[in-house]
């Protein structure tokens, strides 16, 4: 009922959704950030390089790089003009068509999601705090899955990488979006932008289009470090979490309302919502060294 991914068939599979590649501005082939990815663990992948007329509109085809233990998905970072502040769009695009056409004339943002949404892609409002993207754009964009409320890279470029409060935002408003967390790696040798954030995804196979409908459901849960293991939201309005050790574990609603626990190595913890005033919540663990996993929003 509340679309949690943790009793769904299948298994988790660790995977990043925003990484660049030589075929726009990364540094990296896109065959040698596959296997970068693959040696760090990860299960998936999603070249989604600049689809700009700058880099020739690329859909980079990463189908090559796929083995029996590490799959790809087909994705870009869409690009038009422009936000209410005059900035360049960017939106997130995964399951992508390899013959996606390029932009059409005076193609607004809002009609580039529409245009990616068409095609069955899962399509993410990319990192709003990095570039200052207002409630009002966020909403334009029509029915995306997700709002991007962690960019790795942005920790090195600009300290923007947190855009929780546009999503909780939008969750106290009553529009359901999911979230999603990436490291956006270009690789440039000064950022350290790898492996600074992740998703874990529920599905029956790692395949790609089992795992783009698991993400497209919300069957996912986001990471930088930690790992949740379970959530079960029991009739007592009790959360129960099961987790790797962490130092801290949250649930949080609408405004100001939360239920925590801190301590040392806890893996269970159960926290009460009674008092929640809030038509959602979401569950946030922290270890001791600042890493974080986010559930998705649980609608009540």
């Amino acid at each position: 009922m509340h679309n949690l991914p943790f009793d769904k068939p299948g298994q988790f599979y660790k995977g990043n959704l925003h990484t660049h590649s030589t075929c726009s501005d990364g540094v990296h082939t896109p065959e040698r950030v596959c296997q970068i990815y693959r040696e760090l663990g990860y299960d998936f992948l999603s070249i989604t390089d600049h689809f700009m007329q700058a880099f020739n509109y690329p859909i980079t085809d990463t189908r090559p790089y796929r083995t029996s233990d590490f799959t790809t998905l087909i994705g870009s970072e869409l690009h038009t003009y422009a936000t209410i502040t005059g900035e360049l769009w960017h939106i997130l695009a995964v399951g992508l068509p390899l013959d996606f056409p390029p932009n059409l004339p005076d193609e607004t943002g809002p009609e580039l999601a529409a245009r990616a949404l068409a095609t069955g892609a899962y399509v993410v409002v990319a990192h709003p705090a990095w570039y200052n993207l207002t409630e009002e754009d966020v909403l334009a964009l029509g029915p995306c899955h997700a709002i991007e409320t962690n960019n790795g890279i942005a920790a090195d470029h600009n300290d923007k990488i947190d855009s929780w409060y546009m999503l909780d935002v939008m969750l106290a408003r009553g529009y359901r979006y999911n979230a999603l967390t990436t490291d956006d790696a270009h690789m440039n040798p000064n950022q350290h932008d790898v492996g600074r954030g992740w998703v874990w995804v529920k599905s029956a196979a790692l395949e790609p289009d089992t795992l783009l409908e698991s993400l497209k459901a919300g069957h996912y849960y986001c990471s930088s470090g930690p790992q949740i293991f379970d959530i079960q939201l029991e009739q007592d309005n009790k959360v129960r979490v099961r987790c790797s050790p962490v130092s801290s574990v949250f649930v949080t609603g609408k405004g100001w309302y939360s239920s925590y626990q801190h301590g040392n190595g806890l893996t269970e913890v159960e926290l009460s919502i009674k008092h929640f005033k809030s038509p959602y919540c979401r569950v946030t663990v922290r270890d001791p060294h600042g890493g974080r996993a986010w559930s998705n929003p649980i609608w009540l």
